[in-house]
């Protein structure tokens, strides 16, 4: 079973990565074919951010602690600011409070950096830190599909799902004001 899902993750994040250039277009185009998407998601923010960083939590869970894969100091660095998005958006979607953005958006940032810096490091940019734990390596390279889908590209796809939200809900609240 866990082979299955390490066939599928690479072919799901492939297509993750042309849903969010389509929800990216749809937003820009909003008064013309996107408003329906548009609309959707800035009516349903809490949910899918919940949902995005629930399937991020899981994800990262399944690669770590099912398949074994050990997580680097980046990794980790990574984990720590986008776990509490989860929690952040489960109170949120129960509240029904939409003012969390300014939260989640500086903890995704971080998010980002730290997995554009290991993505950078990945395809064979200069290290800048030392980085190693026990067992893992940031060099160790467990998934790479496709010639790009890494882990750190599944992290950056989850951080830019997440700004793509953010940025939909100012969008969205402004126009409804």
């Amino acid at each position: 079973m866990a082979k299955l899902f390490i066939t599928i993750i690479p072919y799901l994040v492939v297509f993750s990565h042309a849903l969010l250039l389509l929800v990216f277009v749809a937003v820009l185009t909003r008064k013309f074919w996107g408003k329906g998407i548009y609309i959707f998601i800035g009516k349903n923010v809490l949910l899918l951010g919940f949902l995005i960083t629930l399937g991020a939590m899981v994800g990262s869970l399944f690669y770590s602690e099912i398949i074994g894969y050990e997580a680097c100091v980046l990794c980790w660095w990574q984990r720590i600011f986008l776990y509490p998005q989860m929690f952040i958006f489960a109170l949120a979607l129960y509240r029904k409070d939409r003012s969390i953005f300014p939260y989640i958006t500086s903890l995704t940032l971080l998010a980002l950096l730290v997995a554009l810096y290991q993505t950078y490091y990945d395809f064979g940019g200069k290290s800048l830190l030392t980085c190693t734990s026990e067992g893992g390596s940031c060099s160790k390279i467990y998934v790479k599909e496709f010639g790009y889908i890494t882990i750190p590209i599944m992290s950056l796809t989850v951080s830019l799902y997440i700004l793509l939200l953010a940025w939909v809900h100012k969008l969205f609240q402004t126009s409804n004001d």
